[in-house]
Order: structure tokens, then C-alpha cells, then sequence
């Protein structure tokens, strides 16, 4: 193999210009949608610079963001299928501006008969998948004489708070307390459920209390009603109780605080062993799930007690019927946690969810080196239910009917959300593909690992997140967005995107083109710096896409506009090809120009392999700058004998849409 750099500098020197010209008007041009000014005009952001949020992408000087602090009282009533609670929000406002009133989310009210989310999903709920929603009972405000009676008003799934007086800007402090109640939803409340199993039902318990609102120097108060995307919210500190009846278990987002009081000696003996131990410890077996004396307490109710620092939410799970299991969590400095599993006997089986606690330890471990921020808390915790595959800090709700590679995947991907959005907090709610593409990417790169130590197992990621119709994501890409005309791009507002496009574009697009910026323009040593940079720089705090884009500019040394305008803003195609090959002087011992033609609206670097009539091939790379201004260009390559062909792109890990013309034959 010719080193490709150096042969095609050294002809670049001895080739004369007037030769070049001459040569490639035999190189006749051809049809092409391209347009150079398009794709490398000015890319303007859509987020000004400004001293909040800095041109290089990190956060600014004068950065500012609003906290929520939670303590939280909750009763689960196992029978009448209802959850009730009281909670003391304390809310400190570092914006600048006096805020007179607060908008907090009331998700559940998604659930009633004539909430929005109901017209903007592609299947309507049947009508007995209703519910009242949240039922607020009292809304008090804390004053400097007690508290008083606040006034409210609920709009669809947002609640507005009038204050009795304003809170200071740049860290003033207000204090709430709101009683609330609700019907848990079955099978159809989607991300927050109930459903049977035969020992006891399993509560997964999700967007469970009035929470605030996000306020912050992009929008003011961001009220985007939860139509059916995610979350975007305030970091705060949970301390929050769950009193349910006595034969249940609770697994919750954060520490146990009380295990002494909820659990029994041989359960706190095991709970010990598995902090100590990488390999999985049963906490309470299958075989003791029916057996009263795995509980401290018979008959009333037992209440668990969690805390979690530095976290946008909290969730739990709660049944009689769970299986748990843990293990210990090996973080960098001798720091540890604690990965865990909750399941049904049911579960259990080949490949089953007895497995799963691994996975999550995997997970863990692989995200903290791989993002360059370890994971923060003192659990991980996979639980096994209905919602399929639902993240949040601290706890996910998998399928409880996963194994095997279909378990590990919800493993990588779900507990891989940790990062993407938990600690790097984007808003899902508008732009959905900073956490679902982000983590899908590093989420392929978890699976591609596991595989090399594994001897291939659960690798490459194929799926319906990312590549899922071969496992080769530059051939499916053309297949399921390039093939289809009414693909939105991905900077499309998540609630906009229907679902039949939702994998495709906020998982799949979005992740195989940072994969292309680590693989194929950046190479992984610049990526891999880029990307912890933005990571670090914006953990616990709220990113925009403006604020990614710079970061990966900015550290990575690269202008990439053309990349964020053709891959993120369009959809726009790549279809690169070879069109001729002349000899200079019809003599091949003193080289030939090699015509690549740009034919859609997209450019991407790539290699050329010429291979010669003895076998011989070269490689020469066509950089991405070649399409600055010309949509065809001759390719210098080194003489000694005559070319058999010429191929753009040889490896095809490209989105190329048409790879019949990639190839040009001599003689043909």
C-alpha cells in the first residue's frame, strides 16, 4: 500500500496547472443538484452570544440558573390505585429579574379526557384511558408572617402560582407547599402505570408531583405543556417519603436512608455484601418473594425514606412481587456504587433479568469513562414493568419481559441516560435528539466494547434506535430517512416529530452523525476531547444545540457548520461519485487525474482508492474543503502504470445514496 498524503503532495508539485486543465476538459462535467454557496454559507446559531452562554460554547461568566429543592411525603394506596402527597418546593431564583409568579408542570393531568396530548398523538387514548389528573388540594406560600393561601391557576398541564410577594432576583428564596392527589393509570399511562403479576402488582410511579417549570436566560419561564415528549427541569435536592403497605418493596432514584427500618437483618446483611461485591448479591430471592419473613413487618404500612443531591427528578417502583439483586459499581479513586435490579419471578428465565443488574454495572462503568464525568449518585437501579424502557436519575422501567440482547440494550440505553439528559440537562421537550442521539451514540460505542470483551455478544447495536435493518447504519440511514421525502430533520421540535420518525431521526440520525464526526471527519482523539468538553462544561446545567455546536467547534479546532446545516438543519443528501479517469499526457507513467463529482446537496470527506493493474491500490483522501467551490474536482494521483479502477469511498462508510456510481472502470 502507497502512503496515499505523500504521493498526492509530491504530484501536486510536479504536475504543472496548465497539464491539469488541459487534461481534465476531457473529464466532461456532469448533472449535479450541488451548490457550494449553500452548504458552506455563514451557519448562523440560533442562541446570540452573550455573557450567559459563551462563542466557544461553554457557559458564560454571568451564567446563571434557578434551583428547586424538594421534600416530599407520599402514600400509596395499593387498592384504591391512588398516590397522595404533600411536598415543600424551596425555590431559589438566581436570574437577575424579580419573579412575581411560578409555573410548575402537573403531568398527570396528560391522563384527562381533555388534555392537548390527547390531539397530538398518533393513536388516541380509548376512552376509558382517563383519569382526573392531579387533584390539587391546598397551594400555600410561605411569608414572613406563616404561610398563606396562594392563588393558582391550572392550565392543562401546567399550574401557575401567584406569589403574595415577589422573589428577589440573583438568590432569593420562596418556600411552597402543595397537597395533592391522583389516580394511578394502568397499562396505557404509558411512562407511570400499574399492572398484575401473580404475586402482587408492580407500581412504576413516574412524573408523580408538581414540579417546577424551568426558567432560565433562553425563554423565560419554558411552559411547553407535556404533550407526550419528556422533561425539561430544574436541578434541586430530594428528600422524599414513601409510605406503602408493609409486604411491599420500594426502589427508589437516590439513597435508602432508612434500610434498618424496611428491611430485615438477612436482607441488611445482603444489601452490605452486595456494596463489597462485583458480582451479583440476591437481596430477596425468588423463592422468598411469598414468604412473609422477607418482610420486617406483617400487616399496616412500612414508609421508605430517599434522598438524592443534585438531581432534576425522582421515581420509584413498589410491589410485593419483586426479586432484587445488587452489585458494586467500580468508579475511578476507589469510589463505588451500586448498580440494582427489581423484578418479577416472571422475569426470571435464559438470559433473564437475572442478569440484568450486570448490565447495569457495565453501563455505569463504561458512560463514567467514556463522557469523562463519573456517575454522581449512590445507585443505579433497572426495574422490570410494563413502560418497556423509561429513564430516570437514579432508576429505570425496562420491559419486564426482556433477555438477552434485548435486556442488555435496554441496560446500555436507558441506565446510558444518566448522562444524556440527567446530568447534562437539555430540554426534551423541544429538542429531544440531545439526549436520546447523544446517548445513542455513546450507547453503539458501549455495545461495540461489551462485544470486543465478549467475544462478539450484543454487538453491533442494531436496533430500532440505530441501524436497525441490516446493523449497517451508512446503508440504513439512506433506507429509512434518505428514502423518504417527509422525514423532518433533526432540529425539528421533538412534539413535531410523529412517531413513525421518531427513532429514525432523533435516535438514529442524530447518533450516526456524531459517529461520522468521531469516525470519519474529526477522528476520535479530537471528538472524544470535544465531546467531554461539552459534557463537563454543561453537567447540571441546561445546554442548548447552539451551545453543543460551538463546543464541538471550538474544541475540536474545526468549523463544522456545513456539517450542523446539512445533517441537523436538512436533511440533505450525499452522493458522491467517480466520473472519468485521464492520463497525463496520455502517458500513465507520469499519472492520472481522477474526476470525484459531488451530485446531491451534502458533501463529506472521503477516501479515493485507485487500484492499478498489477493490484497495487493507493488511498488518497479527498478532504471535505474540496467542495468549497467546485462540484466536480480531478484527483492528482501517482503514475507508474495503469489504473484497473477508482473508488469514492471503497470501505462504504458513508450515507452515499447511490453507490453505483462510486466506481469507474478503465476501459469501460
Amino acid at each position: 500500500m502507497k502512503t496515499a498524503c505523500l504521493c498526492a503532495l509530491a504530484l501536486c508539485l510536479i504536475v504543472p496547472f496548465a497539464s491539469t486543465s488541459a487534461a481534465s476538459a476531457a473529464n466532461k462535467p456532469v448533472a449535479s443538484k450541488y451548490d457550494p454557496q449553500a452548504l458552506f454559507a455563514p451557519f448562523h446559531y440560533d442562541n446570540a452570544v452573550n455573557r450567559y452562554r459563551g462563542a466557544d460554547g461553554r457557559p458564560g461568566p454571568d451564567y446563571w440558573q434557578n434551583r428547586a429543592d424538594y421534600e416530599i411525603h407520599a402514600t400509596l394506596d395499593a387498592k384504591a390505585k391512588t398516590l397522595t402527597g404533600t411536598e415543600t418546593i424551596t425555590y431559589t431564583n438566581h436570574s437577575p429579574q424579580a419573579l412575581g409568579y411560578l409555573w410548575l408542570q402537573l403531568d398527570q393531568n396528560l391522563y384527562q379526557a381533555d388534555a392537548r396530548g390527547n390531539f397530538t398523538r398518533d393513536r388516541a387514548p380509548k376512552l376509558d384511558q382517563h383519569t382526573d389528573g392531579d387533584v390539587i388540594t391546598e397551594v400555600k406560600v410561605e411569608t414572613g408572617h406563616g404561610e398563606v393561601a396562594a392563588h393558582y391557576v391550572v392550565s392543562d398541564t401546567r399550574m401557575r402560582i401567584d406569589l403574595p410577594q415577589v422573589v428577589a432576583g440573583k438568590g432569593g428564596v420562596v418556600k411552597l407547599r402543595i397537597a395533592w392527589h391522583y389516580t394511578i393509570p394502568g397499562a396505557f399511562g404509558g411512562r407511570t402505570d400499574w399492572f398484575h403479576t401473580k404475586n402482587g402488582d408492580i407500581f412504576e410511579i413516574a412524573q408523580w408531583y408538581p414540579r417546577l417549570c424551568v426558567y432560565d436566560d433562553l425563554r423565560g419561564w419554558d411552559t411547553a405543556p407535556y404533550l407526550n415528549s419528556e422533561f425539561h427541569l430544574e436541578y434541586g435536592d430530594f428528600d422524599y417519603s414513601i409510605t406503602v403497605p408493609s409486604n411491599m418493596l420500594v426502589v427508589g432514584s437516590g439513597e435508602l436512608v432508612n434500610p434498618q427500618d424496611v428491611l430485615t437483618r438477612t436482607e441488611l446483611q445482603r444489601y452490605e455484601q452486595a456494596r463489597h461485591s462485583d458480582k451479583t448479591v440476591v437481596i430477596r430471592s425468588a423463592g422468598e418473594v411469598t414468604d412473609p419473613a422477607s418482610r420486617p413487618k406483617q400487616g399496616g404500612t412500612l414508609t421508605w425514606h430517599f434522598r438524592m443531591h443534585d438531581t432534576r427528578d425522582v421515581a420509584f417502583g413498589a410491589s410485593a412481587a419483586y426479586v432484587w439483586d445488587a452489585a458494586r459499581i467500580n468508579l475511578s479513586g476507589g469510589k463505588h456504587a451500586m448498580a440494582q435490579s427489581a423484578y418479577p419471578v416472571e422475569s426470571i428465565g435464559k438470559d433473564g433479568w437475572q442478569d440484568s443488574t450486570q448490565g447495569v454495572k457495565y453501563t455505569v462503568e463504561f458512560f463514567s469513562r467514556y463522557t469523562g464525568v463519573e456517575y454522581p449518585w449512590p445507585n443505579a437501579i433497572a426495574e422490570a414493568g410494563i413502560a418497556g424502557g423509561m429513564e430516570y436519575p437514579g432508576i429505570v422501567f425496562d420491559w419486564w419481559k426482556a433477555s438477552g440482547y434485548t435486556l442488555f440494550l435496554l441496560a446500555v440505553h436507558e441506565v446510558g441516560h444518566s448522562w444524556f439528559p440527567m446530568i447534562v440537562g437539555s430540554d426534551e421537550r423541544r429538542n429531544a435528539w440531545m439526549d436520546e442521539g447523544m446517548n445513542t451514540f455513546v450507547d453503539a460505542i458501549a455495545h461495540a466494547e461489551w462485544g470486543k470483551a465478549h467475544d462478539g455478544q450484543f454487538a453491533p447495536k442494531k436496533d430500532s434506535e440505530y441501524a436497525p435493518l441490516t446493523g449497517d447504519p451508512a446503508k440504513d440511514i439512506v433506507k429509512q430517512v434518505f428514502g423518504d421525502a417527509d422525514a423532518p430533520p433533526i432540529l425539528t421540535r421533538a412534539d413535531a416529530i410523529k412517531e413513525k420518525y421518531r427513532h429514525p431521526i432523533t435516535y438514529f440520525k442524530a447518533a450516526y452523525g456524531l459517529t461520522l464526526l468521531r469516525e470519519q471527519i474529526l477522528g476520535p482523539e479530537r471528538f472524544d476531547a470535544a465531546f467531554r468538553q461539552y459534557t463537563r462544561d454543561w453537567a447540571f446545567k441546561h445546554p442548548s444545540p447552539s451551545d453543543f455546536f460551538r463546543t464541538m467547534d471550538s474544541a475540536a479546532g474545526e468549523d463544522l457548520s456545513w456539517f450542523w446545516r446539512g445533517w441537523f438543519r436538512h436533511n440533505w443528501k450525499l452522493d458522491l461519485a467517480v466520473t472519468g479517469v485521464k492520463y497525463i499526457d496520455n502517458d500513465p507513467a507520469k499519472g492520472a487525474l481522477v474526476t470525484v463529482a459531488n451530485l446531491d446537496r451534502f458533501a463529506m470527506p472521503a477516501t479515493l482508492k485507485v487500484t492499478y493493474v498489477d493490484g497495487s491500490s493507493t488511498n488518497l483522501r479527498v478532504p471535505v474543503e474540496t467542495w468549497m467551490q467546485h462540484t466536480q474536482f480531478d484527483v492528482p494521483v501517482p503514475g507508474g502504470q495503469r489504473i484497473r479502477n477508482a473508488v469514492i469511498d471503497p470501505d462504504g462508510v458513508l450515507p452515499d445514496v447511490d453507490r453505483a456510481n462510486n466506481t469507474f472502470t478503465a476501459g469501460k
